[in-house]
């Protein structure tokens, strides 16, 4: 009979990013590529739409029904999408079952608290961001739990808020040099073409959801959640 190990997970940038590219390769490495692939595809209308944002006059009375949809599109659908694909990353990193249809689960259940959440926490970073731009650097990088917690403990959008900000502190560096990190890896990834790409935001998805996961081991340190890899304790 074989023997669980139970392993925590250490809240730091080489923990997270070699943890997750280990993670990642393993049995769920098909439904996340996948869905990088369809969030990307999903992300192309909402991207295209807002192109039209700069025309006046007739152009924008012509415009205007395209920048209306792409508005709904942008604050009413994909959000629960993007929250559903950092879902379905944490379980992949926790060794669950991690199918695709995961990144569609927000429709069934949170969708209110999602858009909800998403327009707070985009709220408060361009708030942060015109107060010279720092502190919306700060804010993004505090908040950047709100996702998992509205998704993996059913929290309301305030409640999510306020327990990221409170997780995240002590660890907003760390967020913001993952952050910095991911950019350098989808500069790498383009130059190696589209394939790069998406292995390098499957490697950025899933740090993140390693790093979530390891502050939520930190909270609980009496009772660690079994995550198999990484500082076994013996």
């Amino acid at each position: 009979m074989e023997t669980i190990k139970h392993y925590n997970l250490n809240p730091s940038i080489g923990g997270s990013f070699s943890f997750a590219w280990r993670k990642m390769f393993e049995k769920a490495f098909l439904p996340l590529l996948l869905a990088v692939i369809i969030v990307g595809l999903l992300n192309g209308p909402a991207g295209a739409t807002w192109k039209a944002d700069g025309h006046f006059g007739w152009q924008f009375l012509m415009f205007f029904p395209v920048i209306l949809f792409g508005m709904a599109y942008a604050f009413l659908f994909l959000p629960v999408i993007k929250y559903g694909e950092n879902f379905l990353f944490l379980k992949a990193m926790r060794d669950e079952e991690a199918s695709l249809i995961t990144i569609f689960d927000g429709f069934k259940n949170q969708y209110l608290n999602i858009i909800l959440a998403n327009l707070i926490v985009t709220a408060l970073v361009i708030i942060g961001f015109v107060m010279l731009i720092i502190p919306g650097i700060i804010i993004a990088c505090r908040l950047a739990f709100v996702s998992f917690l509205v998704m993996d403990k059913n929290m309301e959008p305030m409640r999510a808020v306020e327990k990221s900000w409170q997780m995240t502190r002590g660890h907003g560096w760390t967020i913001f040099f993952m952050a910095i990190i991911s950019f350098f890896l989808i500069i790498a990834g383009i130059i190696v073409f589209i394939f790069g790409v998406l292995i390098s935001i499957m490697w950025i998805h899933s740090a993140f959801a390693s790093l979530y996961q390891a502050v939520l081991n930190e909270e609980d340190d009496d009772n660690p959640i079994p995550i198999l890899g990484v500082n076994e304790v013996r």
